[in-house]
Parts: structure tokens; C-alpha cells; sequence
């Protein structure tokens, strides 16, 4: 099953992978809800969206790491749609710094609250829309950052800590809401470059043996995991690293 049709919910889509899966999302015939910790950032992706595609797209500030704005914008998407097909929860802080007194401990919360907490109050406030659809699916972007023993970021330890906490949150969810029919699929990147998804050259980006992971492959990832069958259950994917 594509996209064509399908109401898609990206969180963080003001940049990055989340303003890639959302431009592509469009071109694909979805109906787009994307949110930005910023309401400017929201907007200009929706933008750049409904320029690019013509898709239908609304935008909302999302903090993830405060509850309120999470609950307004399922609020939000609860008053212009009835269902929610694909929640892409993109969305979370990176955090740099190998030593704990590399950031404050202001930083280091909302680290932790935006990637575990805001994740998890997401899946939350959104799940009654993902049970009105007829299949629906849960798309988290973790991190390599959660595998054990990895320790090749720089991420500061905060962020291990979120994308551990948001890992564990995403492997009991797939278990739980199997019975329902709803999938879970997580994917565990190393880090990746995102190029832009408007330039006319992005889908032609070098995707060889000795280059970088890009935000393409990740997405195509993430397509053929919703594009399957509905009795095929892709729970993760792990990359193999450089």
C-alpha cells in the first residue's frame, strides 16, 4: 500500500529527515499534518510542500518536550481529520558532547523529554486516530545510539539515554498493539546525511558500498516497511556501519 490517500502525521518536520519524508509524502498523494518545535519552521515546510506537490498539508507547533503542545497538536489533527494512517515520530533533540558537563541540566531534560517523553505522550494522544484507520502504522526514528555497546557517536549521553528509553517504548508498543493490527517499526540509524529533497538531483544522490547512509535510503526504508502486506509485521531495521 502507498501513500496515495493516506493521512500522515510527521513530527520535527521543520528540517531534516522529517521536512524529506514530508516533501516526499506529497509528491506520493498523502494528506500531510507536519509539526516543529517552532511555528515558523512548521509553516514554511507545509509550504514548501504544498508548493512542491500540491498535497494537502497543515502545520502546528509541536514542543515535544512540553505535554501541552503534544496534546494540541493531536487536538489539532483530531478537529481536520478523522484518522491518522502513518505517525512518523521523527521528532527529538540532538544533544552533543561525550562528557556529562558538556551541557547543562536544562539541556540535558529536554533532551531526554523530547526523544522518551515526547514520543511516548505522541503514540499517546494520537493512538484513537491510528485506531480508526483501517491499517495503520507507527514509524519512529531511533537512533544506532540505542543498539548495545554502540559507542561510536559523540552524542552526548543524554541522548543515548532518550533513544534507549524511546527504544525500549517502541519494542513493547509493537507487541502490544499487534492484536489491534497497528504496526510498529523502528529504525536505528548511524548517522546519515540528509541533502535536500527539493533539489532537482536529490534522488540522485551516490547511495554506494563506501559512502554515508542518506536520508533517501532511509526513507525507501521506511516506504517498503508501510508498504507491505498487512500480515507482515517489519518490527526494526538496523544498518550496518562504517
Amino acid at each position: 500500500m502507498g501513500l496515495a490517500g493516506r493521512t500522515v502525521v510527521v513530527t520535527g518536520a521543520g528540517r531534516g529527515f522529517g521536512r524529506a519524508f514530508a516533501v516526499h509524502a506529497g509528491r506520493m498523494g498523502a494528506r500531510l499534518f507536519v509539526s516543529a518545535r517552532t511555528p515558523a519552521a512548521a509553516r514554511k515546510t507545509a509550504a514548501e510542500v504544498a508548493a512542491d506537490s500540491g498535497a494537502q498539508v497543515d502545520a502546528f507547533a509541536c514542543d515535544l518536550a512540553d505535554p501541552a503542545t503534544v496534546r494540541g497538536f493531536a487536538e489539532g489533527v483530531a478537529a481536520r481529520t478523522a484518522q491518522v494512517d502513518v505517525l512518523v515520530n521523527n521528532g527529538a533533540r540532538y544533544l552533543q558532547g561525550p562528557d556529562l558537563w558538556d551541557a547543562d541540566d536544562e539541556a540535558i531534560a529536554d533532551t531526554v523529554a523530547s526523544g522518551a517523553t515526547g514520543t511516548l505522550l505522541t503514540v499517546k494522544h494520537f493512538l484513537p486516530l491510528l485506531r480508526a484507520s483501517a491499517g495503520a502504522d507507527v514509524v519512529n526514528l531511533v537512533s544506532s545510539a540505542a543498539e548495545a555497546r554502540n559507542h561510536r557517536s559523540q552524542a552526548h549521553p543524554a541522548f543515548y539515554a532518550a533513544k534507549a528509553a524511546q527504544a525500549g517504548f517502541a519494542d513493547v508498543l509493537s507487541h502490544r498493539l499487534r492484536p489491534e493490527g497497528i504496526r510498529v517499526i523502528s529504525l536505528y540509524p548511524p548517522d546519515f546525511t540528509d541533502g535536500d529533497p527539493l533539489h532537482p538531483r536529490w534522488d540522485d544522490a551516490s547511495r554506494t558500498t563506501d559512502g554515508p547512509l542518506t536520508a533517501r535510503s532511509v526513507l525507501d526504508c521506511v516506504l517498503f516497511a508501510i508498504g507491505q502486506p498487512r500480515d507482515c509485521f517489519i518490527r526494526s531495521f538496523h544498518f550496518e556501519q562504517l
